[in-house]
């Protein structure tokens, strides 16, 4: 049995998920060109606390 809240409907609801799931995958596809610098600098942050 599943468990289903009053008022809404399947299919908007998965309309809705998949729109979402786009927008978090365009963020993470912009935020891409970031990740070489962003490791640069967490190695930075560690490499200086070893000295």
């Amino acid at each position: 049995m599943r468990a289903r809240v009053g008022g809404r409907n399947l299919a908007i609801s998965w309309i809705a998920g998949v729109l979402c799931a786009g927008v978090v995958g365009g963020l993470v596809w912009l935020s891409l060109p970031a990740g070489p610098s962003l490791l640069a600098i967490v190695g930075m942050m560690l490499g200086g606390s070893r000295g």
